[in-house]
């Protein structure tokens, strides 16, 4: 009965991870029709704009060149009126001539003949009639006005819808996670002149595999990239995996979108526990302050704390939430020991974090302990915590703190101190953040899980988290563990 059982459980989670799949698929494919929706109405638009464009550009071409053929037809009219007052003129005085020279025949008088005739000689001689060009000095054909658009008639009717590009392909093996960075290349499936630009979106997720619809973020947008690979630098990764997709756009047109890669972005991610820090400590989420005024009336408490602790558990200190069972449940830090933990321990694996701190710092500690430290224990004084202390009260001092002992780094102290936690391998190493160089590298077999631990006395700090470790400091592991490396004389088994 209970194999039955268990088998029909079995078909009944298969049913229900499939029914979700389809409803996915559902709610994607409707999705999709209202953006085809959507997109041919944009995309007549756009068709309405570019033809209005060309009618604009034809009507403009048009007075432009009615124009100047108005101006070539006044022009030409101007130069044959100017040539029509010239020949009126020129045949006036050519009839008055003729009159002159009719009426000279019926002269009797030989001798007045004979003046009158040399008088018109001279005057025909001189006459404007006999200067003139009988040929008009311009043409009335208009012809070379014309204009002949087979050429574009042929090239218009020739118009079709430009052709879409291809969708890229994006290459997983060239594509890589590093340095909260990730670097993306692709190639486009064959050879296209035409592509403008790509764009990329990218969004985070907790899901491997093809994207989903539900429950995720919005795809952010990277636009207008020429080459085909590109750097998405400056990343937090809060979540386990990135999807990205890549589409070509050529002048006018989008191409589809790649199909999605998704790509592992998993770091190690905690806040500070508040329910674990000193009275005197201010803190927020990455962040933690000194208060000198919170601890008040702690001490006239200390005596009575047991008497008049309930057997009830703090409402922030509730053994059911995830952070209080991730550090399995403690008092406050008090006396002088102020600090305060992250919320997630380190089990297994490599894991990096930052930390920087106010310039007014007068004492800080960073490091990892064990779980359940002593309440007035502090960080390095234990033989299950490890650390790095800056003293910057008379003269600063930057020392590796283990079991009570300390070992001071010949070093300047770094803006940003990088936290690398190997801890399968044993190692703790701390670095300038900036530099990557090395300041101090403890080497301990770890039995238990480690939490972040931070202790600071004035000033603040702030926890840079959901880093990956730098690719500057594998190489310098790598380096260290080839060469043997400077290991602490404060290392324990």
């Amino acid at each position: 009965m209970d194999e039955e059982r268990e088998t029909l459980q079995r078909i009944v989670s298969t049913l229900v991870n499939k029914n979700d799949e389809i409803h996915n698929f559902i709610d994607m494919l409707n999705h999709t029709i209202a953006n085809v929706q959507v997109n041919s109405s944009n995309a007549i638009s756009e068709l309405d704009e570019e033809f209005d464009g060309l009618y604009s550009v034809l009507h403009e071409m048009k007075g432009s060149m009615a124009n100047t053929i108005q101006q070539e037809e006044a022009r030409k009219i101007q130069a044959l009126q100017d040539q029509l007052t010239q020949c009126s003129h020129a045949l006036e005085s050519s009839e008055e001539l003729l009159e002159l020279a009719v009426q000279s025949l019926d002269i009797k008088n030989p001798v007045e003949l004979l003046e009158a005739s040399r008088q018109i000689k001279d005057s025909v001689t001189v006459a404007s009639a006999f200067r003139l060009s009988l040929k008009p000095k311009v043409s009335d054909s208009m012809t070379h006005m014309m204009v002949d658009f087979a050429l574009e008639k042929r090239m218009l009717q020739a118009v079709k819808f430009l052709p879409v590009p291809k969708a890229p392909e994006i290459d997983v093996a060239a594509c890589l996670v590093a340095d909260n960075c990730i670097t993306i290349s692709w190639r486009m499936p064959e050879e296209d002149s035409r592509i403008d630009h790509f764009v990329l979106e990218y969004r985070k997720t907790n899901f491997d595999g093809l994207p989903r619809l539900k429950g995720e973020q919005r795809w952010e947008l990277v636009d207008y990239i020429k080459a085909t690979q590109y750097t998405l630098s400056g990343l937090k990764f809060d979540t386990k995996y990135m999807n990205l997709r890549v589409q070509a756009c050529n002048k006018a047109v989008a191409g589809e979108y790649s199909d999605p890669v998704t790509l592992e972005t998993k770091a190690f991610l905690f806040s500070l526990d508040s329910t674990s820090s000193h009275l005197n400590l201010k803190v927020e989420d990455t962040y933690v302050e000194w208060d000198p005024t919170g601890g008040k009336g702690q001490e006239k408490i200390k005596g009575k704390e047991n008497k008049n602790r309930s057997n009830t558990a703090s409402p922030k200190r509730s053994t059911n939430s995830p952070r209080a069972s991730a550090r399995g449940g403690r008092d406050r830090f008090a006396g002088e020991s102020y600090t305060v933990l992250g919320d997630t321990a380190v089990e297994s694996g490599q894991h990096y974090w930052e930390v920087r701190a106010q310039k007014d710092c007068k004492s800080y500690s960073v490091g990892v302990t064990y779980r359940n430290p002593g309440k007035f224990d502090q960080l390095g004084k234990t033989n299950s915590s490890w650390c790095i202390h800056i003293n910057n009260w008379l003269q600063t001092t930057l020392s590796a703190k283990h079991n009570n002992k300390a070992k001071t780094l010949d070093t300047p102290v770094p803006d940003r101190i990088g936290v690398y936690c190997d801890f399968d391998g044993g190692q703790l190493s701390f670095y300038n953040a900036s530099s990557k160089a090395l300041l101090h590298t403890f080497r301990a077999k770890f039995t238990q899980p480690l939490l972040p631990g931070f202790m600071i006395w004035c000033g603040g700090l702030t926890v840079s988290t959901g880093l990956q470790v730098p690719r500057a400091v594998k190489t310098l592991q790598k380096s260290e563990n080839g060469l043997g490396g400077s290991t602490s004389s404060l290392n324990n088994a």
